[in-house]
């Protein structure tokens, strides 16, 4: 039986106009699939031979375009945000010096990871992303348990992470309510009431707005680099500044590590942080015109514009850090450094109105994850790889939106911000799940491609964006850093460790891996067979 046979067995499970709909992507005549453009716009030919490859039906609208599709990656990662907001662990473990540099070789050995995955989403361009790719290149006995694996940690950092965002614009919200009025004390009820408020805004928007999502990504994207100009100025016309030899000099060692080195390792975690989720765009493949083309570009386009927004603004940053004591101490009453920062530059309200910036665009972040998240979701539960697949998998045939990973996702994070209110060491411990988790997706994917270009260089499908002869050592890079930054993501913020700063990480992390071998063994082992079983040629283990 062919693999377009094998598709439509696939497929008789489910309702007619998806089988109608199979078959007309199986038909080699352009003019078969005219019916199916008049339902969902927006696909090129390429898009139409990738999906055909992978046995995958065209149900999201192609909303995309190259600008949109940049601008929507450059907001989900928001490295100057990030350095500006989470660069707590840093101050701490590294001091000023020890972030900026910490940054440089983040990002020098991040760029590995990032052109890695950017060849895989142009092999591949599903909304599965890093499962798929472990799906379909890892060796043929473990494609189905690994791809499962990492599934669920992909589903799991994604969701993590997506709680993150509305928790740090709740945050950044109460910040400016302290800096305003001092003697406000803020409780985690509160910040709870406005991450809920700030989920429902999402999950409007992400289902009813999606149409005009890509115009409010390219209008964040004009905002980012404005907002970026914005602060930036202001803080070198009008705050204070330590010397060039302290900026670039001076490293601190808080957390209590035997080592500088080891502190600067401990503390790296802020400058990872910065540098992750490009793979977001991967996620969107589905929804992205010529996305074998365009998601890589996005990608690639995104972290390298980021890195250098990111590097000029760190380096501002820390040259205004002149007394990070006082910085970190500050942080303990409105949760934020930069607020002491800011406040050394300009007046009460100047503070608000520069905090403001950095909220906005953290909201248009998190909209963005919201977005990539359910993607992710969807399509693991479009495979069968979670409970209740077959609701989390559908599609809303009026709107071409998968509303009910984006409602799954909203309610994960609001379920999530209820912990909060009793404890917010239990809820920074599950957040923490989004950087390791989403490691080890990285070397599970970057591993599989590398044993597939080493050993069956043949069998890699042909691709329009490729990293040609620098495959090898490029993924042998990434897989390394990726490895590395796993390690590092574990460790904890000082010693000696109690249970306020234990890293939480690595319980999250076994909890979530016992939780996946258990649903494995009693649920999906009968049901999961990985998405590689569609693609065509496919001829099994």
């Amino acid at each position: 039986m062919s693999p377009r046979n094998d598709l439509e067995v696939e497929m008789s499970t489910k309702n007619p106009l998806e089988v109608e709909t199979a078959r007309e992507q199986s038909y080699d005549d352009e003019d078969a699939g005219d019916a199916y453009h008049d339902t969902i716009k927006g696909y090129t030919r390429n898009d139409k031979a990738d999906m055909s490859r992978m046995g995958k039906i065209q149900e999201l609208r192609r909303n995309y375009r190259p600008l949109s599709a940049l601008a929507f990656t450059v907001i989900i990662q928001g490295t100057w945000e990030v350095l500006l907001t989470a660069t707590s662990q840093g101050l701490v473990d590294g001091g000023p010096a020890g972030l900026i540099w910490s940054y440089i070789w983040t990002f020098f050995g991040f760029s590995f990871v990032v052109a890695s995955l950017a060849e895989m989403a142009s092999m591949a361009p599903t909304a599965g992303g890093q499962y798929h790719w472990v799906s379909e290149f890892a060796p043929p006995k473990y494609q189905r348990p690994m791809s499962y694996f990492v599934g669920w940690m992909s589903t799991l950092s994604w969701q993590a992470g997506t709680a993150s965002g509305p928790f740090l614009v709740g945050t950044l919200i109460q910040a400016c309510a302290i800096v305003m009025f001092p003697d406000y004390a803020p409780t985690n009820w509160q910040g709870t009431l406005m991450v809920i408020a700030v989920t429902i805004l999402v999950w409007v928007l992400n289902i009813w707005g999606s149409q005009v999502m890509p115009l409010i990504q390219n209008i964040m994207l004009v905002v980012h680099v404005l907002g970026f100009l914005a602060v930036i100025i202001v803080l070198w016309v009008l705050s204070p500044r330590a010397s060039t030899k302290v900026t670039f000099t001076n490293f601190t060692n808080e957390g209590g590590w035997s080592t500088m080195g080891l502190s600067l390792m401990v503390g790296q975690i802020s400058a990872i942080y910065a540098c992750i989720c490009s793979d977001a765009a991967a996620h969107m493949s589905e929804e992205t015109k010529d996305a074998g083309k365009t998601v890589p570009r996005a990608m690639l386009g995104s972290y390298l514009l980021n890195g250098a927004l990111g590097l000029v603004f760190l380096i501002t940053y820390m040259y205004m850090m002149t007394d990070v004591d006082a910085a970190t101490g500050d942080s303990n009453l409105t949760g934020y450094p930069h607020i002491w920062v800011f406040s050394q530059a300009v007046s009460p309200g100047g503070v608000i109105a520069l905090n403001v910036i950095p909220t906005v665009l953290i909201f248009a972040g998190t909209l963005s994850f919201n977005l990539s998240t359910s993607r992710q979701t969807w399509a693991f539960a479009r495979d069968k790889g979670l409970p209740f697949s077959s609701w989390l998998g559908t599609v809303d045939q009026k709107l071409h939106v998968p509303a009910n990973a984006v409602s799954f996702t909203c309610i994960f994070t609001i379920a999530l911000s209820l912990i909060n209110i009793g404890s917010d060491t239990a809820f920074n411990a599950i957040i923490s799940l989004n950087v390791v988790s989403l490691m080890i997706t990285y070397v599970f994917s970057i591993g599989s491609v590398l044993y597939r270009r080493i050993y069956h260089p043949d069998l890699l499908p042909r691709c329009r964006w490729s990293l040609g002869r620098f495959g090898v050592p490029v993924n042998v890079g990434g897989f390394l850093y990726s490895l590395h930054a796993f390690f590092w993501s574990f460790w904890p913020n000082a010693t000696p460790v109690d249970a306020q700063s234990f890293n939480w990480a690595v319980v999250m992390f076994g909890g979530v891996s016992v939780l996946c071998a258990l649903d494995y063994g009693v649920r999906a082992r009968k049901v999961y067979k990985g998405p590689v079983v569609l693609v065509d040629g496919w001829k099994g283990a």
